[in-house]
């Protein structure tokens, strides 16, 4: 079975720049994908980087062993789509959430096969308000709801056909709360601790 991962930063127009951001001395996309490429399961990291940042994407990942292709998402797989086997397992990870753990990515890659498309996800805590007209009208059962993260897992035939990011239909594996969108100041002084702390076999 051959893994590749893809890094992307396609959610909003500013997730280029954020990915940029440092974080304890050094970018945050390079915590991402110097993590990922600790998963001794992983065979490829790509890096789709936005036509505005691709210098800069290179030089935040200058001597790591991974591709970065200036472009979109499909424009990435395309570049390797030819050479993958047909038990290929692609990983799509967003470039903000740099500190899943490698157990987690494991996860992953082990539930796919056994679904087509797998997503970690984690339980929701906060109470959920319905509201109309600014009032709040209802309280949502949360026994049901979950936050999703990333890598999402496919088979290559399912990334093929799949719209990015869409998981309507797909399984489950646990989350992190290390998996975090890195997004806020909050966040990144979050980030900042989790890149300080000593590191083990379970943190990417």
């Amino acid at each position: 079975m051959n893994v590749v991962v893809i890094v992307t930063v396609a959610h909003h127009a500013s997730d280029g720049e954020l990915a940029l951001t440092p974080v304890h001395g050094e970018a945050l996309l390079t915590h991402t994908v110097r993590g990922l490429l600790g998963v001794p399961e992983i065979d490829l990291v790509l890096v789709a980087a936005p036509q505005r940042c691709a210098q800069s994407f290179s030089e935040a990942l200058r001597g790591l062993p991974c591709r970065v292709v200036p472009g979109s998402l499909r424009q990435a797989f395309a570049a390797v789509e030819p050479d993958l086997p047909r038990d290929s397992v692609v990983l799509l990870h967003d470039a903000l959430r740099a500190f899943i753990p490698a157990a987690t990515v494991r996860d992953v890659i082990n539930a796919v096969g056994d679904s087509p498309i797998v997503v970690p996800v984690l339980p929701m805590a906060d109470t959920v308000k319905m509201t109309e007209a600014s009032l709040i009208v209802r309280t949502e059962d949360r026994t049901r709801l979950r936050t999703a993260q990333t890598p999402i897992g496919y088979t290559l035939e399912a990334f093929r056909s799949a719209e990015p990011w869409d998981v309507t239909g797909a399984a489950t594996v646990p989350g992190h709360p290390d998996a975090m969108r890195v997004t806020t100041d909050f966040e990144l002084s979050l980030a900042e601790a989790i890149a300080a702390a000593p590191k083990n076999e379970e943190t990417l």
